[in-house]
């Protein structure tokens, strides 16, 4: 199997985004798959390869929270089920609806999440209460996770914490189902429109994989804040001038 030039920016995209998303333990599908739409992909191709690429990650993510015993049952299986619903009806509608006349939503999806990621940076989120319609939160956050690429963590995990969720059962809980959530969304996208794009799904592996062990020691040293600051302004600007360039043409 030959492989282009493209190839090793994948591998770049990958390695800046578990980067990331080691450091805030969300973003690597908002990352990916903000950079991909901006080298002009089709959204579905988009989402069907990041959803491919994270299979392993959240598998390996989801197993070691379930052996340290991070996981709350109740709010895995409401998040599960309902994520997993939104995510499958998510994927089926994205491949169904022409790329251009998606694209502008999904910009205007990415900007949302790059203002909600700038408001969780200043610290000044939502009033802490607990999350009382849960399955809703679930299929929302797996609807536009699919749609976009990236989203389930920044939105269930933020939410849950904002809300008052314990830190340590609430990335625990949200990560192991992001495995079944995605997981489902990549066997809806496979089924649908096949996985044709195995060079970007590769590469954002092998991407992610060079970085993890350095994601580690990157979250010892650099304060949570100033890196959702980075992601944020970085998001804002792609889908600013994705959604500037849409509008003139």
């Amino acid at each position: 199997m030959e492989f282009g030039s493209e190839f090793f920016w994948f591998v770049l995209i990958g390695l800046g985004a578990q980067l990331v998303d080691g450091a805030l333990g969300m973003a690597f599908g908002l990352i990916c798959s903000s950079i991909l739409l901006s080298m002009g992909l089709p959204p579905a191709a988009v989402s069907a390869s990041v959803h491919a690429a994270e299979v392993v990650t959240t598998g390996v993510s989801g197993a070691s929270h379930a052996y340290f015993r991070n996981i709350d049952r109740r709010l895995f299986w409401q998040l599960t089920v309902a994520g997993s619903v939104g995510g499958a009806i998510g994927a089926y509608v994205l491949t169904r609806l022409p790329g251009d006349a998606i694209r502008p939503f999904v910009y205007l999806y990415l900007l949302a999440l790059a203002v909600l990621i700038l408001v969780r940076s200043f610290g000044r989120w939502m009033p802490r209460e607990q999350v009382k319609r849960v399955p809703v939160l679930g299929f929302f956050a797996g609807l536009l996770d699919a749609t976009g690429g990236g989203g389930w963590g920044p939105l269930a995990t933020s939410t849950l914490l904002a809300r008052g969720g314990q830190a340590r059962t609430t990335i625990g809980t949200v990560s192991a189902s992001e495995f079944v959530v995605t997981l489902v969304v990549s066997i809806t996208f496979i089924l649908t429109i096949g996985l044709d794009h195995l060079e970007i799904v590769l590469g954002l592996l092998v991407g992610g994989a060079i970085a993890a062990p350095f994601a580690a020691w990157f979250v010892r040293h650099v304060p949570e804040k100033i890196v959702l600051k980075v992601v944020g302004l970085l998001v804002l600007c792609i889908s600013l001038y994705q959604i500037g360039r849409a509008w003139l043409t």
